[in-house]
């Protein structure tokens, strides 16, 4: 085994003890970023390819929190703007893969994660948004406890606004008035129509690929997330990387804005 090798194996069983003694995240999110500047430089020659590597990297990310017992994770696998932005074929493969993947490694009725879904399945393709209800239903009654959720036409703002027309509707077949809901509206009445209701707001987001936004992601629910961002684009991103995330969380003090 090369000396790398060996050195990397002896930092990540150090990492792994450091996390263990601290808090670790209930749940984590994760802004995927960086795929085709990653393939771009690795010189690939579509930098599309870069997309494939990293659907196929969350695999990865799901054995660490696995191994961490870490419960909840939620992936920012495409936004609305992406969906109406990018080019029309680099769509298409994404679609294309995303079904894919969902389908060969996430719908299985052995999965060890409980698929979740976040976004507008109308923005997706009919196949896209088929494969993606496939991987919900077999994944039901998976007995684990652990939660993948896929954002995927996903926008942040647009959940939100999605949330209020839900509760505005509900109170309005209830015979209530506009007013009537202004006067007693509370945090918690919008939080449970949001795509993620039923589940914890992330501890941590992690971005990777250098940029230190949020992009639209969980805006909601990450109020009080503690935030982390990584050099490494998403598929050179490493387990060790994943750890010293997870060391930063468990350093800091959470305040919940007190």
């Amino acid at each position: 085994m090369p000396i790398t090798d060996v050195l990397y194996a002896l930092y990540a069983r150090r990492l792994r003890r450091q996390v263990k003694d601290g808090p670790l995240p209930e749940h984590v999110g994760l802004i995927m970023d960086g795929n085709r500047r990653w393939a771009r430089q690795m010189g690939m020659a579509s930098p599309s390819l870069g997309h494939k590597y990293g659907a196929e990297h969350v695999d990865d990310l799901l054995s660490w929190c696995e191994t961490l017992g870490i419960k909840h994770v939620t992936v920012f696998v495409c936004s609305t703007e992406n969906l109406r932005r990018r080019d029309d074929g680099e769509v298409a493969f994404l679609m294309q893969l995303i079904e894919q993947v969902v389908l060969t490694r996430l719908a299985r009725t052995d999965a060890r994660w409980q698929v979740h879904l976040a976004g507008t399945p109308d923005l997706l393709p009919d196949t896209t948004a088929h494969a993606l209800k496939r991987a919900v239903e077999a994944t039901r009654d998976c007995g684990a406890g652990a939660h993948v959720t896929l954002a995927v036409g996903y926008g942040g703002r647009e959940e939100v606004i999605d949330a209020m027309r839900a509760l505005i509707a509900e109170h309005a077949d209830a015979g209530r008035s506009l007013a009537d809901l202004a006067a007693g509206l509370t945090v918690d009445d919008v939080t449970r129509h949001l795509y993620t209701a039923g589940r914890p707001d992330p501890d941590l987001v992690i971005r990777t690929s250098g940029e230190q936004r949020l992009s639209n992601f969980l805006l909601w629910q990450s109020a009080y997330a503690e935030l982390y961002f990584c050099e490494a684009y998403w598929p050179a991103f490493r387990e060790i990387d994943f750890l010293r995330a997870l060391r930063s969380f468990g350093a800091r003090e959470r305040r919940y804005g007190k």
